[in-house]
């Protein structure tokens, strides 16, 4: 960080990690590819999310296809933590 730009970097919670191993193969891949291309190394992740309100108030989600990640970032640490990852119908039950 010489130049003072925070790069963020990308985690996952156990638990997401696990719904992430169970995911068919070629969706884990666009999952992944995703995040390599547009969160992994960001200097702004809100940018390509959507702040969430309600039960999920403070936490963003990013849309990748027909599913979704509901991450929280985390300024202090620069990371983004993955929390879930789940098909849009299922993410918030």
């Amino acid at each position: 960080m010489a130049d003072g730009v925070k790069k963020y970097s990308v985690e996952f919670k156990p638990s997401a990690r696990k719904k992430m191993d169970k995911l068919d193969a070629p969706v884990r891949r666009r999952i992944t590819q995703w995040i390599a291309k547009n969160l992994e190394g960001c200097e702004n992740p809100r940018a390509k999310g959507r702040l969430l309100e309600g039960e999920w108030e403070g936490y963003w989600r990013y849309r990748v296809g027909d599913y979704r990640l509901i991450a929280d970032i985390q300024d202090d640490k620069i990371i983004i933590m993955i929390i879930n990852v789940d098909k849009r119908n299922d993410i918030y039950k």
